[in-house]
């Protein structure tokens, strides 16, 4: 039987994992970087990270939205113009986003001296 505060911890931490993984996927990363600089139309998105397809782009762009990280302003023109940009909470993940960036910059040789290590292991094995 598990002591009842890792119970607790767990029903706390539910929340906080399910976001976690919302905002995690390298998409998301580029995404927000991207709408870092300023607003910007789905289709220069599409253009600038070039690998997304249409469809993950349009999945991404509506769970950010969904969890109040992007906003889409649909301005009545003909065709319709569609503008996504970054909300204040978007704003405010990019601090992590970028420390997070610039751990994997200053870690980079010592990641794939590991990566070496355990594929090497893996082969002996």
């Amino acid at each position: 039987m598990k002591p009842q505060h890792i119970n607790e911890l767990g029903e706390l931490c539910r929340p906080v994992g399910d976001l976690l993984a919302a905002i995690s996927s390298k998409w998301v990363v580029l995404i927000l970087i991207r709408l870092s600089e300023r607003p910007k139309r789905f289709s220069e998105l599409k253009r600038e990270i070039g690998t997304i397809s249409q469809k993950v782009l349009t999945s991404v762009l509506r769970d950010l939205e969904k969890n109040g990280i992007v906003e889409r302003v649909v301005t009545p023109t003909v065709p319709p113009r569609v503008d996504y940009s970054l909300t204040r909470l978007g704003q405010s993940l990019l601090e992590p986003v970028r420390a997070l960036g610039r751990w994997a910059v200053a870690h980079e040789d010592e990641v794939a001296e590991a990566r070496t290590r355990y594929e090497e292991s893996a082969e002996g094995a």
